[in-house]
């Protein structure tokens, strides 16, 4: 299972290598994509054809889903994890992400996100002050659901 938040360091070519309790969730590819609040994803293939079918079971003519196919689907780069465990993240996606030198992983059970150290410090400080309210929209939009 994917949990926990490592940090590494990124070479300026945006070679990483992947921690190995993250690593050894994977085989000797992954996809990675742009993800929301300006992280990156990083999935394996199996995951991302689940998460490309869920995506493409609503209609191409609902602008909203059309957006969320170039967002995720537009940006993903198969990529491959070298003999030493590390990938290359595509520039277009070091420019989205803001990740520059320090990177931190963050595994959420079936994906990977990767954020800039100063992207997922900012996120972390918003979680935490925020969790209770989060739990509170998301308990109530699951009762409502019923």
């Amino acid at each position: 299972m994917l949990i926990g938040q490592y940090s590494t360091k990124a070479e300026s070519n945006g070679r990483v290598i992947l921690p190995k309790k993250i690593r050894k969730n994977f085989a000797k590819k992954v996809i990675i994509s742009r993800g929301y609040d300006n992280c990156l994803l990083l999935i394996d293939p199996e995951n991302f054809s689940q998460v490309t079918q869920d995506i493409l079971r609503r209609s191409f003519l609902d602008p909203d889903q059309r957006d969320t196919e170039r967002f995720l689907l537009g940006s993903a780069f198969e990529v491959e994890i070298d003999k030493q465990g590390r990938i290359i993240i595509p520039e277009t996606l070091r420019q989205y992400s803001k990740i520059k030198e320090e990177v931190v992983f963050v595994g959420l059970a079936n994906r990977v996100e990767i954020w800039s150290k100063y992207g997922w410090q900012k996120h972390q400080a918003y979680l935490i002050s925020h969790s209770q309210e989060i739990a509170k929209r998301l308990l109530s939009s699951q009762t409502e659901e019923k």
